[in-house]
């Protein structure tokens, strides 16, 4: 058994285990909540940190998963935006160090960057092993930006990521391309381990009812935060070339940190857009869609696409093969690692509406080609993206950093009867 603290200042993964009806359907709390699932119920001791947002809440609960989450008092006790968050990591770095002296794991795993500053402050002085996660970089995030100038916080945050990677133990990156950009910053290959995203191929699988208020031949569903960088707008343009198909936005509940009227402003751009295109009577943007909703919705379409400017993850692609449909995705980030071109799917370039209106054409036109890929798809996420095979691959980083004695496995997670 392998005593294992995950650090996640900014995620809280009761999140991800429905605790609270507003959870988002995807995200860094749903790979927080499986990951430390997956690993204590192959029998390992995993402790969750992560920052109090209500005062009301106890120190320590003991999730439905079998891991413990202690709420770290950083900060004021309400929920704060990412670039608010970073003034809480020394307080929440003195508690660690507090509860490490006295309670030391065998290896600390650090969520996001700003986790990886509160670890890496309590780690220091203590000699115990630190695995970083980042999930998303600021040099990524920034280049997708394109013409925005940098400003100090960014700096900033890709300084100290460029610090944290040498400082940290291991590295674990969520992509191929991450290791590539990691590689950028200085950091060598050897001291990185790919592992990916995954996904609950029980909820997202072929057995859920569809969705069926369809009002066209075909459907194209896409799926994420309300928010520019989703690309919603690429798949409307797109649909101006696609005949006799809808297009459903599925968008997800908004942080809470995030005021209403963002979620307003994204919606009412996304409709003038759909009017401008003379596709507005094919659009229907659904908002608030919860993790139980998304696997009829998925399994209602023909094609699921997903077009943001950057997925670390591509949990969507994951979400959409676990429920064996065919994806048009966008060729960056994890979905380059997710989505095999021409086999579960279509890769397509970046803000290119021109060639998802052509990929999704020819999906459209070929229901074989869809059940193939869709077919391959699920077979892929059962081999490769089960939360169960993510905790394998992550214990085996894990033993780059301290001996890992295995213990008895449950069954995976993969919706084989």
């Amino acid at each position: 058994m392998v005593k294992i603290a995950m650090v996640a200042g900014q995620v809280n993964p009761l999140l991800g285990h429905g605790a609270h009806a507003d959870a988002p359907p995807q995200g860094l709390h749903v790979h927080l909540a499986e990951l430390s699932s997956a690993l204590a119920g192959a029998g390992h001791e995993v402790v969750v940190y992560t920052r109090r947002e209500d005062r009301d809440d106890p120190d320590r609960i003991s999730a439905p998963g079998g891991y413990e989450v202690v709420q770290v008092p950083a900060g004021p006790p309400s929920p704060l935006r990412p670039d608010e968050t970073a003034s809480a990591m020394g307080e929440f770095g003195s508690f660690l160090d507090r509860e490490w002296r006295q309670r030391p794991p065998d290896i600390t795993h650090a969520h996001y960057w700003l986790s990886g500053l509160a670890t890496q402050l309590a780690t220091r002085s203590l000699g115990i092993p630190t695995v970083q996660t980042f999930h998303s970089l600021g040099t990524v995030e920034h280049r997708i930006r394109e013409k925005t100038a940098m400003d100090a916080s960014a700096r900033d945050r890709i300084r100290l990521e460029r610090l944290l990677a040498r400082g940290a133990t291991r590295m674990i990156a969520t992509s191929s391309d991450e290791v590539f950009e990691l590689a950028r910053m200085g950091l060598p290959r050897t001291r990185t381990t790919v592992v990916p995203s995954g996904v609950d191929a029980v909820h997202y699988s072929t057995a859920a009812a569809p969705d069926t208020t369809r009002t066209r031949k075909h459907r194209l569903l896409a799926a994420g935060p309300l928010e520019l960088g989703s690309g919603f707008d690429i798949a409307i343009e797109a649909l101006a070339g696609i005949p006799d198909t809808e297009l459903i936005i599925a968008a997800h509940p908004a942080p809470p940190y995030l005021s209403r009227r963002a979620d307003e402003q994204e919606k009412s751009r996304l409709v003038k857009l759909a009017r401008v295109r003379g596709v507005q009577g094919r659009v229907r943007i659904r908002r608030d869609v919860g993790r139980d909703e998304m696997p009829g919705l998925l399994l209602s379409a023909d094609t699921v696409v997903s077009t943001p400017w950057h997925d670390p993850s591509g949990m969507l692609a994951l979400q959409a093969m676990s429920c064996g449909r065919p994806v048009i995705a966008t060729a960056s980030g994890g979905m380059l690692d997710t989505v095999l071109d021409e086999a579960t799917g279509l890769l397509v370039p970046t803000r290119s509406p021109e060639a998802v209106a052509a990929a999704a054409r020819r999906l459209l036109s070929d229901a074989t080609t869809r059940a193939t890929f869709g077919i391959a798809g699920r077979d892929r996420v059962l081999a490769r993206y089960t939360w169960d095979r993510v905790a394998e691959d992550t214990l085996r980083a894990y033993e780059r950093c301290v001996p890992v004695r295995r213990t008895a496995h449950r069954t995976a997670r993969t919706g084989v009867q």
